[in-house]
């Protein structure tokens, strides 16, 4: 799934509650995060609810691709986690330091419905992702 897919999911929504628990349901899917990976060093700073992240960085021809984990342990954030790994997870370095997840999250819409730490987590999650890209970039 990328951006448009995505984009074209939450269109069919009509209310914002299908839309809240489209997330939801989304963040029911993501695969289980390894207890061992619920450290400090992966805990997401700036952000409410915990928030764990992970990258693994590997070779790819066009550069360094990323692949992430993550989990929190609040319901919606769990969900906003999913979509951000549905739009960066797998990408190349340079193609996540180029795309704007938050556009994105204008596009559907949830952007201006996030309470005001809700949005400063997700900046915060946004931020962690990108500072792996640049990481993987500098190796």
């Amino acid at each position: 799934m990328d951006a448009e897919d995505l984009v074209a999911d939450f269109e069919v929504l009509d209310t914002w509650e299908d839309r809240y628990r489209y997330v939801i349901e989304l963040g029911r899917n993501l695969a289980p995060f390894p207890e061992a990976e619920r450290t400090e060093a992966n805990k997401v700073q700036g952000c409410a609810s915990q928030v764990w992240l992970v990258s693994h960085t590997e070779a790819g021809p066009d550069g360094p691709v990323l692949r992430f984990e993550g989990d929190s342990d609040a319901h919606i954030v769990r969900g906003l986690v999913a979509v951000l790994l549905t739009l960066l997870s797998g990408r190349t370095a340079r193609e996540i330091l180029d795309t704007d997840p938050l556009a994105v999250f204008r596009r559907i819409g949830l952007e201006g419905h996030l309470t005001p730490q809700r949005s400063n987590g997700l900046r915060s999650m946004v931020e962690r992702i990108r500072h792996d890209a640049r990481t993987a970039l500098a190796v």
